[in-house]
């Protein structure tokens, strides 16, 4: 019975692990953080960003389960913004939750894309939804229907947040090794 056992176990060993894709490794990367908090800063300039400047930013990396992330994001004591991201069978998801105070939705809420391409371990891009361009085309944001948002996480060093289109790019920063 034994000598059953052990080619089986050499077997298990010479086998190489199954490679982790670049969504499952940021995801995974994403997850460690669960249950701390960080300060940012913008390190963008777009005079659209002034709604930031000078206010203190943090994130908390709240709830965390196998298939989902939950960071509210808080701008001053505006605590109106949540990023959600979700595991899908083809790679990431990100959402932007907002809320009133009350706690009740904003009408511009639960817009966001999935990844779309592999990316890396260390950084993720989420080109706007069709969901997302409706949203916008109906809230009088149409500006927004070529967003691509992006997240990176680099262990000990930089959790970064990030919005693209054209004419418009903003960038958040958060500082992981003071966490």
């Amino acid at each position: 019975m034994k000598a059953l056992a052990l080619p089986a176990l050499l077997v298990l060993i010479a086998t190489p692990a199954q490679a982790q894709t670049p969504q499952a490794a940021f995801f995974d990367r994403l997850s460690a953080l669960c249950g701390k908090s960080f300060a940012g800063k913008v390190v963008t300039n777009d005079p659209a960003d002034a709604a930031f400047a000078g206010k203190p930013l943090v994130m908390h990396v709240k709830t965390c389960t196998p298939d989902e992330v939950r960071i509210p994001f808080h701008v001053g004591e505006d605590q109106s913004r949540t990023w959600v991201v979700t595991r899908t069978t083809t790679g990431l998801r990100l959402k932007h939750d907002h809320r009133h105070e009350d706690g009740t939705q904003d009408a511009v809420s639960q817009y966001g894309g999935d990844t779309t391409a592999p990316g890396t371990a260390s950084r993720q891009e989420f080109p706007v939804d069709q969901v997302s361009k409706d949203l916008f085309v109906r809230e009088n944001r149409a500006v927004s229907v070529t967003n691509v948002w992006a997240m990176e996480v680099e262990p000990g060093q930089v959790f970064a947040y990030e919005l693209r289109r054209p004419g418009r790019h903003f960038r958040v920063e958060f500082d992981l090794a003071g966490g």
